[in-house]
């Protein structure tokens, strides 16, 4: 194989990743991969560098100065290929455990709040005290609810594409129903905590979309698991339009206005952008798959008098 069809096969789906995270993302990730493969390296250990990369960052663009700033965008980028080499890491030796997936989790996060701290404190002197409400507004809600919901629908084009096996689509049913067997007494209380916040944020995203949990939930009543093959291909060609707008709601485009911003000097650029330009983005692709989803519980029936 070449290192193009390796690289290929550790994404998901090339519906859901483009031209732009397979070149610039997932090929540097899996090279770094290798070389920690190589070097009998933990995923958990890459988590971690990736984290402590990526919050350095926010340090660097607190400064007016170009100079600082490119290191910071150099940092973001290194902690970037980090973010996906260990995920790649850990499917190359099987090395998967709940604490990776929470700390990964808990990456990005991290990254964008030390980034916004140290963009607010350096406009605060310029702006006033009202840059804080507008970078809190911006990080804590928009682009929470942004990254929520372009996660939440990538993983839904997933599983009616290809089933559980590319897909980490979830409920916040599941997740309350393993929440609430366990204890947190009995060793069994880092899974507790972790389902605690991995149980509001599946929440967050079903409250986002009403249509679509009333489509499940009546697919779910009517077959189970077992969906007519033409829904799925229905599904998934409806779906397929909406793709690279979840793709501008995470990280790339989001990352390149940030950095546009600190180039030209002007950072409050970031969060008006988040706000502006990323929330209507956001409500459109939330308008269309709704409408869609609607369409598809209605017709539902239909799909299965044809079998």
């Amino acid at each position: 194989m070449s290192l193009k069809e390796k690289v290929q096969a550790t994404m998901k789906s090339e519906d859901t990743e483009s031209a732009f995270e397979l070149y610039v993302t997932r090929t540097p990730g899996y090279l770094w991969a290798l070389l920690f493969r190589s070097l009998h390296v933990h995923p958990i250990i890459v988590t971690l560098l990736s984290i402590v990369i990526g919050a350095a960052s926010g340090y660097f663009f607190y400064f007016n100065e170009l100079r600082m700033n490119l290191i910071g965008m150099g940092l973001l980028v290194w902690a970037n290929w980090y973010d996906c080499a260990d995920g790649q890491l850990a499917r190359m030796t099987g090395q998967r455990t709940l604490i990776g997936r929470l700390l990964d989790g808990l990456a990005g996060d991290i990254w964008f709040f030390c980034i916004y701290l140290g963009l607010t404190l350096r406009m605060q002197p310029q702006l006033g005290w009202w840059v804080w409400v507008l970078c809190a507004y911006a990080g804590f809600i928009c682009h929470a609810r942004q990254c929520a919901l372009a996660d939440y629908y990538r993983n839904i084009h997933l599983w009616f594409a290809f089933g559980d096996a590319k897909s980490e689509f979830d409920t916040y049913d599941r997740q309350n129903r393993r929440f609430q067997r366990l204890h947190w007494r009995r060793g069994e209380w880092f899974e507790k905590l972790y389902l605690f916040f991995y149980r509001a944020y599946t929440h967050g995203q079903e409250a986002q979309t009403p249509q679509l949990q009333a489509f499940l939930g009546r697919l779910k009543a009517t077959c189970g698991n077992n969906i007519p093959p033409s829904l799925r291909h229905d599904f998934r060609m409806r779906s397929l339009p909406l793709m690279p707008l979840t793709n501008i709601l995470t990280f790339d485009l989001r990352v390149g206005v940030l950095f546009l911003s600190l180039l030209v000097g002007m950072p409050v650029l970031f969060p008006l952008f988040e706000i502006l330009v990323l929330e209507p983005i956001r409500f459109y692709t939330r308008r269309r798959h709704e409408a869609f989803c609607a369409e598809f519980r209605r017709q539902l029936p239909a799909y299965y008098e044809k079998r």
